[in-house]
């Protein structure tokens, strides 16, 4: 029986995201420093005695009183400036002046404020939240004459794929997310529509009054129900636990609760033995409902943290990404299969998944490539983030049938691709209580490409490797879209931006 408390990881929502980018592994510890007091006020706070008790002499002693005059003097520190931010191809995107008051000012340069103000504005808890200790650590030498200038980061970020992509989105009139991550873990493209103006925003109160619902927020680290993305794992933990063919009716009634396949009334009901293969292909909930109830709890939520690091914060540069997966009962558990009851988690996370399962491992995202010196980008300060740094690994026994089953939900999607690449997907529509969310984590391949373990690129300007693309779409109904796989058209305006 699954009772109440059997929780792994916390909702990570828009408002919170700035809290949960201070925290650390030891931010359940409380610190406590004890109350010293002065030794000249307690010498014989112990003895009970007092300072008549040990001066027998009576008589009146003469008092000397004497004044002493303090001088204080007040030091006016000055402020440092956060430095700069670069895209990857050291591109200009963010920097800071002096106000007349000797505050800061951050700006966004010409052409890149809308498409990075998710990313990287304090309001979205972005880069200059997350790296503001980095930025504020003083360069190693002055900055025009001034020392009180910090040292600047270059992005993996590349900013024309980022507004490409975002210009798109905004053509097509669609809301919600693109990720696009390279194989070693760095993210190519983070965007999130519609944004805001980040500098309006901070000097007129009314334009951030009409602002439309959730355009602070970046939808590429928000956490919602991921649907059936969600089966990625799902199938790899049924294959694992050996659990490959099943009985599908297509609507299955269990203690008192339904469960359906998105094709229950098409008539292909009953399936007495679906296989793995199909049930992922054909996305059925009830195969993977039934594998998790037999599976059983403990092993499921095991299995999902060994191998996907499902359940454990990923602790990543631009903050933690912390999944969502809660059970209270039975049918959360069957639900959770298809990325629905209590499941959270967000594109940059599906972007690392879609790599683990085309490519068997999964590397912690990152988008900080090198701290440079703010007169001279060439000159690095500090490397930034490393790459392929493995969160889990998919069994290698149970890799082919999961790419096998992504080749054919790539290939009924309608798509296509240049010659030297090979496409794998999986579409989710998740179900929200509002609009539906519609997803497709796709990958795309280059044939030719051996070197997706260890490669390290110093310029992503020359990278010719394979790209993981995840596309979220929130707003389905303005599209008249009901389920994710009638989203193909959209998503192939995104591989002809990434393929060029």
């Amino acid at each position: 029986m699954i009772t109440k408390g059997m929780i792994a990881g916390a909702v990570l929502s828009a408002a919170g995201i700035a809290a949960l980018c201070s925290c650390t592994a030891d931010s359940d510890l409380i610190h406590v420093v004890p109350y010293i007091p002065d030794s000249s006020q307690t010498d014989n706070a112990d003895t009970g005695e007092t300072a008549s008790d040990e001066n027998a002499v009576t008589e009146t002693a003469e008092v000397t009183t004497t004044t002493t005059t303090t001088t204080t003097t007040t030091t006016t520190t000055t402020a440092v400036l956060r430095g700069n931010v670069y895209d990857c191809n050291r591109t200009l995107l963010t920097y800071s002046t002096r106000s007349e008051e000797g505050g800061e000012v951050r700006h966004f340069s010409d052409g890149y404020k809308y498409s990075f103000a998710n990313i990287i504005s304090e309001l979205s808890a972005g880069v200059d939240t997350e790296m503001e200790e980095t930025l504020k650590t003083r360069n190693p030498s002055p900055v025009d004459g001034d020392a009180d200038v910090g040292q600047s980061i270059q992005l993996t970020i590349d900013g024309e794929m980022q507004n490409a992509i975002f210009n798109y989105m905004e053509s097509q009139g669609m809301a919600g997310s693109v990720v696009v991550m390279r194989t070693d873990g760095s993210l190519m493209a983070e965007v999130s529509y519609p944004s805001y103006d980040p500098v309006l925003y901070a000097q007129d109160e009314s334009y951030a009054q009409g602002l439309e619902y959730g355009c602070v927020a970046n939808k590429a680290f928000q956490n919602n129900p991921p649907g059936s993305c969600f089966k990625i794992m799902s199938e790899v933990v049924s294959d694992m636990n050996g659990i490959t063919c099943l009985y599908d009716e297509g609507t299955w009634e269990v203690d008192g609760a339904t469960i359906v396949n998105w094709d229950h009334d098409t008539g292909y009901y009953p399936i007495p033995e679906r296989t793995l293969y199909s049930a992922f292909v054909n996305s059925s909930n009830i195969f993977f409902a039934k594998s998790f109830d037999q599976i059983g709890v403990d092993k499921v939520m095991a299995d999902l943290d060994g191998v996907f690091h499902f359940l454990s914060p990923i602790y990543c540069d631009f903050g933690p990404i912390e999944n969502n997966f809660e059970v209270y009962s039975n049918d959360d558990l069957r639900r959770s299969a298809f990325g629905q009851a209590y499941v959270r988690t967000c594109p940059i996370y599906l972007a690392a998944l879609g790599r683990e399962a085309v490519f068997g491992d999964m590397p912690k995202p990152f988008v900080v490539q090198s701290i440079v010196d703010t007169n001279d980008l060439t000159r690095q300060v500090f490397p930034g983030s490393a790459p392929y740094e493995w969160l889990g690994s998919i069994p290698g026994e149970c890799r082919q049938n999961l790419l096998d089953g992504m080749t054919g939900v790539g290939g009924n999607l309608g798509l296509y691709w240049p010659e030297n690449y090979r496409f794998y997907a999986k579409t989710g529509t998740a179900e929200t209580g509002g609009e539906d969310i519609l997803y497709i984590t796709g990958v795309l391949q280059e044939v030719n490409d051996v070197s997706y373990n260890d490669a390290v690129w110093s310029d992503y300007s020359g990278y010719n490797g394979s790209y993981i693309i995840v596309m979220q779409l929130q707003n389905p109904t303005g599209f008249n879209f009901n389920f994710a796989s009638e989203s193909g058209g959209l998503y192939q305006g995104l591989i002809n931006i990434v393929t060029g």
